[in-house]
C-alpha cells in the first residue's frame, strides 16, 4: 500500500511540475528578459540585495564574484552584501579588495563577536541591505549571467509574490557516486517545486531563493527558530506561506539555476544530510511531515518486501509490483525535472539508488533526530 500511495503522490507532484513548466513557457514566449519598469535609475536604491553568508570561503568567492559581475541585469539594479562569519582565511581581505574593482555595489559585513552561524550572518547583512527584495545564495555556488534577470522577470509576471524558490544543480565528476547524489538532489528540487505549484510548500534550498523584505519582517524573520543552526530557508518558506497563502513560487527558468559542488566523499555527504535532517523534528508544516513519513515508509517497505522473499517466496508478485510502482513513480516525476536540469542521463541511477536508499535514509533520519553535527569547523547541537 505504501508504494502505491507513493506512486500516486508522484503523479500528483508531476502535475505540479508541469504547471511550473507551463508558466515558464508562457514567460519565454513573451520575452525571457522582459522586465520593463523594474530597472531603477542610477540614483535609486537597488532592486535586489544579494545576501551571502561566508566562513572561510576565500577559495570560492572569486568565482562567485565573477559570476555576479557578469549579470545581464544592470549593476545599478542590485547590491551584494557578504557577511563574514569570523573567517580565519583571507575572505575579508578578498571581499574588501573586490569592492574597489566591481561595477556593482559590494559590501563586507563583519559579524559581532557574540554572533555566529548562517542565520546570524544573513540577518546582519539584511539589516544593512537597501533593497525591497533579498536574494540568497551560497559562497560556493556558480551562477549564470541571467540569474538575477530571471528573478526580475518572475517578479514582473508575479507582482504579488513574497517568496521565490530557485533551482539548484549538483555538479562534480562524471561517476556513479556523483550520479546517485545528483539524482537524489534533483528529486528534492523537483518535489519542492511541484509542492509550491500545488500550494503545499515543503522544501526549498537556501543556495537559491528570494523573499520580500516586508514579508520577512511580517512573519518575524528567523526569530522563532534562531536557536536552530539549520532551516534558514524552509522554516521561512512555511511561515510566509501561512501568512500569505499563494504568494510562494518556484522559478522554473534554466537561467536561474545555481550550481553547487557535490560533497566530495560519502562522509561529507552524510554530514550534510544529517545537518538537513536535524530540522525535521521542528517542522510545523503538516505537508512536510507527511511527505517525509510517506517517503521513508515507501522505501522501507521495498526493503522489507525484498527481505520477506527469503521466507515467503510466493510473495514475489506483490513485491515486484511494489518495486515497479515505486520506481515508476520516481521516473515519472524525475523525467521532466532532469530534462530541465540538463541531466536526463542520471535516470539510470534509479535502481542502484533505490537499493541503497532505505538504510541511508534510516541512518540519516536517526542521526538528524538525535541532533549534533559538525559544520564549517564548528560542533553544532
Amino acid at each position: 500500500m505504501l508504494p502505491a500511495l507513493y506512486a500516486a503522490l508522484m503523479a500528483w507532484l508531476r502535475g505540479g511540475w508541469v504547471r511550473n513548466e507551463a508558466f515558464s513557457v508562457e514567460r519565454e514566449k513573451s520575452g525571457k528578459n522582459d522586465f520593463p519598469g523594474l530597472i531603477p535609475d542610477a540614483e535609486s536604491i537597488p532592486l535586489f540585495s544579494v545576501l551571502i553568508a561566508a566562513r572561510n570561503e576565500a577559495d570560492n568567492l572569486p568565482q562567485l564574484l565573477r559570476d555576479l559581475a557578469a549579470q545581464t541585469l544592470p549593476a545599478t539594479c542590485f547590491e551584494v552584501l557578504i557577511a563574514d562569519d569570523h573567517s580565519t582565511d583571507a575572505t575579508a581581505a578578498l571581499v574588501t579588495a573586490a569592492a574597489q574593482e566591481n561595477a556593482f555595489a559590494l559590501c563586507l559585513i563583519k559579524l559581532p563577536a557574540a554572533q555566529t552561524g548562517k542565520k546570524a550572518a544573513l540577518l546582519t547583512a539584511l539589516h544593512a541591505a537597501r533593497a525591497p527584495w533579498l536574494v540568497c545564495t551560497d559562497a560556493d555556488c556558480r551562477l549564470g549571467p541571467g540569474w538575477l534577470a530571471a528573478y526580475a522577470t518572475m517578479l514582473h509576471r508575479q507582482p504579488q509574490a513574497n517568496f521565490i524558490s530557485g533551482p539548484v544543480l549538483l555538479t562534480g565528476p562524471d561517476n556513479w557516486f556523483m550520479t546517485l547524489m545528483g539524482l537524489e538532489f534533483a528529486g528534492l528540487v523537483g518535489v519542492g517545486a511541484a509542492c509550491l505549484a500545488r500550494r503545499q510548500p515543503t522544501m526549498c534550498n537556501g543556495a537559491n531563493l528570494a523573499y520580500r523584505r516586508a514579508a520577512f519582517e511580517a512573519v518575524g524573520g528567523f526569530a522563532d527558530n534562531a536557536h536552530l543552526a539549520s532551516g534558514d530557508d524552509e522554516f521561512l518558506l512555511h511561515k510566509i506561506h501561512a501568512a500569505f497563502p499563494g504568494t510562494a513560487h518556484f522559478l522554473t527558468d534554466a537561467a536561474a539555476i545555481a550550481r553547487t559542488a557535490a560533497p566530495s566523499s560519502l562522509r561529507a555527504l552524510l554530514r550534510q544530510r544529517v545537518r538537513w535532517a536535524s530540522k525535521w523534528r521542528h517542522y510545523q508544516s503538516a505537508a512536510s511531515r507527511n511527505l517525509a513519513l510517506l517517503v521513508l515508509g515507501a522505501n522501507v517497505a521495498l526493503a522489507a518486501g525484498a527481505l520477506a522473499l527469503l521466507w515467503r517466496p510466493g510473495l514475489w508478485p506483490w513485491v515486484a509490483a511494489a518495486w515497479l510502482l515505486k520506481l515508476g513513480g520516481d521516473a515519472w516525476l524525475l523525467g521532466p525535472v532532469l530534462r530541465f536540469l540538463g541531466r536526463r542521463k542520471w535516470l539510470w541511477g534509479l535502481l542502484p539508488l533505490q537499493l541503497l536508499y532505505a538504510p541511508y535514509a534510516l541512518a540519516v533520519g536517526a542521526a538528524g533526530w538525535r541532533g549534533g553535527y559538525e559544520w564549517k569547523g564548528r560542533a553544532v547541537r
